[in-house]
């Protein structure tokens, strides 16, 4: 629920009308006369506050008038004619007024066009006088002329028909809601609404800039946190690789040179993983091994390998039947003669347990 104010201007008097708007609902609430002295001077009693829009009606006797025929009624086409077409009709050209128009009919395929002006001047000054009581209407139009429309004719114009205030009443009604001109145009439109929005749109933009800078000072403040943490976790892996390594000094990166340690000593428990030596000692001093010595034994978790002498080559080949009993896979990969007249061997074998 808001409240309009309208100014209607009549001969020598000035009347306001404010309504309560409710939607599409005007309520009339208070009226009030003023007299005019002079040409538009007027005194006004204190505007009543919570207005929203305020609309100003100026009478036939200040408002000039010229009728145009034009083979086309589109309001843009119009507008950008009517300049070139009032300059050879006004005194001081089309730059010295604000006008808009109406289209009153058609006419053997031409469309009849009335142009309604005032003189730049006087709309400068009425504004201004209204800007004194902190009113700035939103439309500027004529109750008169909406009026004189109903049944246009030219005679009409030049002897207009006085109306009574509830007539006058029902015609402002009638403007709020659909102007039949507005004069508020170039450089007199009203600019209120659009310093509403700059001003709704610099309040925005300092908030969203401040909102940009909350984030931007969180982010910022995140990824220095999170710089300094990673300092401190790189310095706490170099001090426990070095106390891990102390004899490495070549440190460039200690997590890939980690897991090469890591995957060095895993083939190292790979291959010694599950052996007992032992239990390889046990079971080969059970074996008989007459006639040959056994001088060397390597052995992994998958693998055994005995390098000895003997006095003869079936006497190594009696050994390897005799450890076929105790071991798998026992095969004799080497054997070779000595300066000594003794044969050298090699047997590879596999623990059964394994």
């Amino acid at each position: 629920m808001g409240k309009s104010l309208f100014i209607d201007i009549k001969g020598d008097e000035l009347s306001t009308h404010v309504f309560e708007v409710r939607g599409n609902k005007y309520d009339l609430k208070e009226s009030g006369k003023f007299p005019l002295s002079g040409k538009y001077d007027f005194a006004l009693d204190v505007i009543p506050e919570g207005i929203e829009n305020a609309y100003l009606s100026l009478p036939l006797g200040c408002l000039n008038f010229r009728i145009i025929d034009l083979p086309f009624s589109d309001k843009d086409r119009i507008r950008e004619i009517l300049p070139f077409e009032l300059d050879g009709m006004i005194l001081g050209g089309s730059e010295s007024v604000i006008f808009d128009d109406i289209v009153l009919g058609t006419s053997d395929g031409k469309n009849q066009v009335l142009a309604v002006y005032l003189e730049k001047h006087l709309m400068k000054e009425i504004l201004e006088k209204l800007k004194l009581y902190n009113v700035d209407p939103v439309c500027v139009t004529s109750i008169e002329l909406k009026n004189l429309l109903r049944d246009f004719n030219l005679a009409k114009l030049l002897a207009p028909v006085m109306l009574k205030d509830e007539d006058r009443i029902a015609l402002a009604l009638e403007e709020m809601k659909t102007p039949t001109i507005n004069l508020r145009r170039n450089e007199f439109s009203y600019t209120r609404n659009i310093e509403r929005i700059n001003k709704s749109l610099r309040i925005t933009a300092v908030l969203l800039i401040l909102v940009a800078l909350v984030v931007s000072s969180d982010i910022l403040f995140k990824v220095i946190s999170t710089r300094t943490e990673i300092a401190h976790l790189k310095k706490e892996m170099r001090r426990t690789y070095q106390d891990i390594f102390p004899g490495e000094k070549n440190i460039m990166n200690e997590l890939y040179q980690l897991k090469s340690h890591m995957k060095e000593l895993t083939n190292k428990a790979d291959a010694f993983l599950g052996v007992s030596p032992l239990a390889l000692l046990s079971k080969l001093s059970a074996v008989d091994m007459h006639g040959a010595v056994i001088n060397e034994i390597t052995v992994d978790k998958n693998h055994i390998s005995l390098r000895g002498e003997a006095q003869s080559l079936s006497d190594i080949q009696k050994l390897q039947d005799r450890l076929k009993q105790v071991f798998d896979g026992v095969n004799i990969s080497d054997s070779k003669a000595s300066a000594q007249g003794r044969m050298m061997f090699t047997i590879t074998a596999r623990d059964k347990s394994a």
